[in-house]
């Protein structure tokens, strides 16, 4: 072989490891900046989450069927406002004033008729024959049932006059306002003081206004979720495909696997912490007819809530019964600590360290714990109590609902599993996803 010849191959030796360096730095630093960007997206995701609860329970709160349906003062405001209505539009029509007319003329011909009745009665005393006497002398009895006509249209007119009937309706406001006070239930200053609590929050002044800020705060955090979670697992996705194409390449595995360990971190760390279920059961509409008109009370809350698996573990622990507080430590236990310690142990198996990659432990952690690791078994469980608590929800509410003349009632039931079931249930595929790789790059390499 020519001396040209072996510089060559030597300069070829010289160049290759130095161009494989800069290929594992360079696809460590993708990696890095995918990584930084799937845990910004997951940050975000949860932190959106977690604030479209707390304008849900701000929502459930203000229009809680307790301050609706079930408030008195409710109720009498609205009858009040009614009535008040009615007493003020209050006009009397032709043919009314020509009924009152009747029934005025019908009572003053009564009177005449007992009035005379009471005079003409036989009589002991010579006073009262006098009396008697003078009447039937002086007195036509035809001619005063002439005139109650002309006596019954002044009067109606009298009392129809606008005047009066300001007066009359005054009267009758005024004997509202008082049965109003005689039913009072003490929680209007509750209510009240809860509402400015919340508008005041929100910076707004009514109901309407508050209702229009809700929703589109809601359909805001809706559309960004969406944007963070297809963000979180494209960038899981781009390190899949990486895998895929770099899997012949040896060198880089370890440094592969790791990184996927720490989106798997991700992916846990946000599914286990984000809202997974959402209980929402309410009344739509009460429309209940009184006097020609509808009270209507609208979206009134019987039930709201919102938690995370690490929110219903907690719930579970600080109940007094032992058997909720076992089976809350028992899930964090399976569905938490040892997910956790696993991909902790895949990535010390891996990188083969000093001290623990070759432990029993450690590879006892890695691949035989498995069959302990229950997310899978959480994703079923949480996916089946959907379905059942959706149905009963459903069943419930149907025997709600209401449709007749002078009451309609409309229920609805808007209990629905949040994303951060769908993030759990994707780190669930993607573990498995990096438990097949473990046990290829196990049998490939052998113990470290």
């Amino acid at each position: 072989m020519s001396e040209l010849q072996k510089d060559n191959i030597h300069t070829n030796n010289r160049i290759r490891p130095k161009q494989s360096r800069s290929a594992s730095f360079i696809l460590i630093a993708a990696l890095s900046l995918l990584l930084v960007a799937a845990a910004y997206c997951g940050y975000r995701f949860r932190d959106l989450a977690y604030e479209q609860k707390h304008i849900k329970e701000d929502y459930s709160l203000s229009n809680n069927i307790t301050f609706g349906i079930f408030s008195v003062d409710r109720w009498g405001d609205k009858i009040s406002a009614v009535v008040d209505r009615k007493v003020k539009e209050f006009n009397l029509t032709k043919s009314q004033k020509a009924d009152m007319q009747q029934e005025v003329e019908k009572q003053l011909h009564g009177m005449v008729n007992k009035a005379v009745a009471e005079v003409t009665r036989p009589q002991k005393g010579l006073g009262a024959k006098l009396k008697k006497l003078a009447f039937n002398t002086f007195v036509d009895v035809k001619e005063i049932h002439a005139l109650v006509p002309s006596f019954s249209r002044t009067i109606v007119t009298k009392i129809t006059s606008p005047k009066s009937l300001k007066k009359l309706k005054s009267v009758a406001t005024g004997k509202l306002d008082e049965l109003e006070a005689q039913t009072y239930d003490r929680s209007n200053e509750t209510i009240s003081s809860v509402e400015h609590s919340i508008f005041q929050k929100y910076k707004v002044d009514n109901a309407n206004a508050f209702e229009k800020v809700i929703n589109s705060k809601l359909d805001r955090i809706k559309d960004l979720s969406y944007q963070y979670a297809i963000g979180m697992t494209a960038c899981i996705l781009i390190a899949l495909m990486l895998w895929l194409l770099l899997r012949k390449r040896v060198d880089s595995e370890v440094t592969l696997f790791v990184i996927s360990l720490l989106f798997a971190f991700i992916l846990l760390a946000v599914g286990v912490s984000s809202p997974i279920i959402e209980v929402d059961a309410r009344i739509k509409t009460l429309e209940f007819a009184l006097l020609g008109e509808k009270l209507v009370f609208t979206n009134q809350v019987l039930f709201f809530q919102s938690q995370s698996i690490l929110g219903i573990i907690g719930t579970l622990i600080e109940q007094p019964k032992p058997d909720a507080i076992l089976v809350g430590i028992l899930l964090m236990l399976f569905v938490v600590i040892l997910p956790l310690l696993r991909l902790i142990a895949r990535g010390l198996l891996v990188s083969c360290g000093t001290l623990l990659g070759n432990s029993k432990f450690i590879r006892f952690l890695a691949f035989d714990l498995s069959k302990w690791d229950m997310a899978d078994v959480m994703v079923v469980g949480i996916a089946m109590t959907y379905i059942g608590l959706n149905g009963i929800l459903k069943s419930q509410l149907s025997g709600l609902n209401i449709d007749t003349e002078a009451l309609k009632v409309v229920t609805v039931n808007n209990s629905a599993l949040q994303l951060g079931f769908f993030i759990f249930v994707a780190y669930v595929a993607y573990n498995i996803i990096l438990s097949s790789i473990l046990k290829r790059i196990d049998e490939q390499n052998g113990p470290c």
